[in-house]
């Protein structure tokens, strides 16, 4: 199964990008992913699911740890095969 996710981290800040938002960029840069789009409001993944879904725990915990007082997610079935 192939799965993408689309994620931000808060709080925001316009003027200096946030540690938290660095920790979550290294993270999905860093995982075995096929796609990668950072942004500066929004950010996406794609990959398999065990990749994906890896991913998402380490972001959860390393963003939360940065600092994050937030982070929204939504993750999305996009297909079957591992790739």
């Amino acid at each position: 199964m192939r799965l993408r996710v689309e994620f931000t981290t808060e709080p925001f800040d316009l003027d200096e990008t946030p540690a938290h938002a660095l920790v979550a960029r290294e993270v999905v840069e860093a995982a075995e992913l096929d796609a990668v789009d950072v942004g500066p409001f929004g950010n996406t993944a794609e990959g398999g699911a065990d990749a994906v879904l890896s991913a998402v725990d380490a972001l959860l915990r390393k963003a939360l740890e940065a600092g994050a007082t937030r982070v929204s997610l939504q993750v999305n079935v996009i297909g079957e095969g591992d790739r």
